[in-house]
């Protein structure tokens, strides 16, 4: 037998091993130990260990341009972390774009609850560990493009301590690199009516999931509007079609004349489309 296999051990159990809650087996999802908070998608709970986003771990999500899906994303889950705890801070550490507090705000974030840090290098990791470290911090967002895989253990290793909610935003790029995360995703927008963010699952504690989930991460009134303008915008198109029929080309026929050249030829074709 190969000495890197491994078997999955199938009822009956081995003597002494039993069900016991804490064993997972890798064929299944795994019931995750730390405490899970509802991401605010029914399908992406159901294959998430845990039902939800484990707090005290850290959520790895890569993406092709920071600051395009995040939030869609998460904004369900920090909205109800805030209701839970009206006095406990969302803290972002290097977050690409000043975020758009209105919008934000009109999706139940209490923007007066949310800290923003800005630096660079070395810094944003400083930061971002300090922050789990805080009683007041309700959960984390950092945008850490040259993290290290040893920078990374290290920031698992605090959130767990403290039992924090840490999301860490990385390039695609990274998808080649080894990381400490125990879940880790990957964000791709997409066009479809059913939803417009695909979310692959690259690592969680269970089986490889065979396809990406499709969520709707837009507001309902702006999925509304997009979709009547989409509506719009096909009625015009069918009518401009039936008012200005496309003209089939009618081709010219010449006959060449004895003794003429091709300049002389091309000058009489030419002639012949002014007439």
């Amino acid at each position: 037998m190969n000495p890197l296999s491994f078997v999955t051990p199938t009822p009956p159990w081995p003597p002494g091993l039993g069900p016991h809650a804490d064993v997972w087996r890798a064929a299944e999802l795994g019931s995750h130990s730390l405490p899970a908070l509802d991401t605010g998608y029914a399908a992406l709970n159901q294959v998430l260990p845990g039902g939800g986003w484990p707090q005290g771990a850290l959520v790895e999500m890569l993406q092709p341009q920071a600051g395009l899906h995040e939030w869609g994303l998460l904004l369900p889950a920090l909205a109800a972390v805030q209701a839970a705890a009206p006095a406990k801070l969302v803290v972002l550490v290097g977050a690409p774009w000043l975020p758009f507090g209105p919008a934000l705000g009109a999706r139940q974030l209490n923007m007066q609850r949310v800290l923003c840090v800005h630096s660079q290098g070395p810094a944003l990791l400083w930061a971002t560990r300090e922050a789990l470290q805080c009683a007041d911090v309700a959960a984390v967002l950092a945008w850490l493009p040259d993290a290290r895989s040893a920078h990374l253990r290290r920031l698992q290793m605090a959130a767990h301590a403290h039992s924090q909610l840490l999301f860490v935003f990385r390039p695609l790029r990274a998808q080649l690199e080894s990381s400490p995360a125990p879940l880790r995703l990957l964000l791709e927008g997409a066009v479809a009516e059913e939803g417009n963010l695909r979310v692959h699952v690259l690592k969680r504690r269970g089986p490889p999931l065979a396809a990406p989930l499709l969520l709707a991460t837009r507001p309902a009134r702006l999925s509304a509007l997009l979709a009547a303008s989409r509506e719009r915008m096909r009625r015009r198109r069918e009518e401009a079609g039936v008012l200005l029929p496309r003209l089939q080309p009618t081709p010219v026929r010449v006959a060449l004349v004895p003794g003429e050249d091709a300049h002389a030829l091309l000058d009489r074709i030419a002639n012949s489309h002014h007439h």
